[in-house]
């Protein structure tokens, strides 16, 4: 149903006089003809039913309804339409002024309501024009009303996800933290019944260092999460080589490539990759994305580093053969705190901050960065544009 005003483009407003009388459809004609300045076009329609159908679709701009319909009113027609969900400007027309009449039409949906005995061709046109403005205005009001609506149930899911990851993270983290923390409290029941064994004291040295360093590295990720979400991330610029930035991730990860049994391939260009940026924090970021690959490829699987130099910026690529993404969880894959569980090494998962401040650092350095995984068991792709 068009909701324009009259004389909002050039073509005849569209009128369907519903009334059982032939003779008061061609009075209407008569009367919308003589209007100067308004072209309408008035179709007529004497049956109830038929009339409600052809409301239903739409295709007028404005319904002039006769009270008398036969054995039915237009009252009823108008609580039928209702019913039926079936909108648009209608003016109920009566025969005489009864003050139920004009409250049962406003009640019934009809905009207006107007005494034949009154009617003349300047008072329908102007009746036509508010009714058809008043429907456009109701309009307007409802559809922003429905937007507001839908715009507030998703905020509202939006809230009950972002609590639901809460509690997982919560869990995740409590998870975390248990493990290295029984392992250094065993450590040190070891250590107190062997007192005295410099040897069984020196075999629990470096059992307790890597759960320590496990425990920093837990800490480092959630000071990261809290400067992210509260906008506190702050980047020290300088002049880079990006090769020397890969090379450092590179050796930051090869001890955990080692454990895990997996090949790590590296490709770069003999030319110097030049760009401005923070080195700290993209060795972080290159870092979080090697050690995914590493997590998340079986022993005996390969990722290849690779970076090349296009017009306008650098791109490096980590491409891994491991178990992959599902496709319905790769626009999940930067939120923070989202944990995508994809069974291997399920102990290493971390605390689903990483690819969070992957973007949020590629972001910060003007540059973009995209996931890519064919599905399940058929390895994940993660590509870093940064510009020169």
């Amino acid at each position: 149903m068009s909701s324009r005003t009259p004389n909002s483009d050039a073509r005849p407003v569209r009128v369907l006089l519903v009334d059982d009388d032939e003779d008061d459809f061609h009075l209407t004609r008569a009367m919308l003809r003589d209007m100067p300045k308004r072209r309408f076009t008035l179709d007529w329609e004497p049956d109830f039913e038929a009339a409600r159908e052809r409301i239903c679709r739409g295709e007028h701009d404005v319904y002039l309804i006769d009270y008398r319909l036969g054995s039915r009113t237009g009252l009823e027609l108008l609580h039928s339409l209702r019913e039926q969900k079936c909108s648009g400007p209608t003016i109920l027309l009566t025969g005489q002024g009864e003050l139920e009449v004009d409250h049962a039409a406003e009640a019934a949906g009809a905009a207006d309501y107007l005494e034949k005995s009154r009617m003349d061709g300047v008072v329908l046109e102007r009746m036509i024009r508010y009714a058809v403005r008043q429907h456009a205005h109701e309009a307007d009001l409802a559809r922003k009303v429905a937007e507001r609506t839908a715009a507030l149930e998703a905020a509202n899911e939006a809230l009950r996800e972002a609590d639901s990851r809460k509690d997982e993270f919560l869990a995740t983290l409590a998870h975390e933290l248990r493990n290295p923390l029984g392992s250094i409290r065993h450590a040190l029941e070891y250590q107190r019944l062997m007192a005295g064994d410099l040897a069984a004291l020196e075999r629990t040295r470096p059992l307790m260092e890597r759960q320590v360093q496990q425990l920093v590295r837990l800490i480092d990720d959630l000071l990261d999460a809290s400067r992210f979400t509260r906008g506190k991330l702050q980047l020290n610029l300088e002049p880079l080589d990006l090769r020397d930035t890969l090379a450092m991730a590179v050796e930051t990860s090869q001890s955990l490539f080692e454990k895990a049994g997996v090949t790590l391939t590296v490709g770069c260009p003999d030319k110097a990759m030049e760009l401005t940026g923070d080195r700290v924090r993209l060795v972080q970021l290159f870092t979080n994305i090697l050690n995914n690959a590493a997590k998340y490829t079986p022993v005996g699987g390969t990722v290849v580093l690779t970076a090349t130099t296009e017009s306008s910026r650098h791109r490096a690529t980590i491409a891994d053969t491991g178990v992959g993404i599902p496709a319905e969880h790769l626009p999940q894959v930067f939120d923070l705190f989202t944990q995508i569980d994809r069974t291997l090494n399920r102990s290493e998962g971390g605390l689903g901050i990483g690819l969070a401040l992957v973007k949020r650092l590629v972001e910060m350095h003007r540059g973009e960065v995209i996931v890519e995984s064919p599905g399940i068991d058929r390895g994940t792709t993660v590509s870093v544009m940064l510009p020169k």
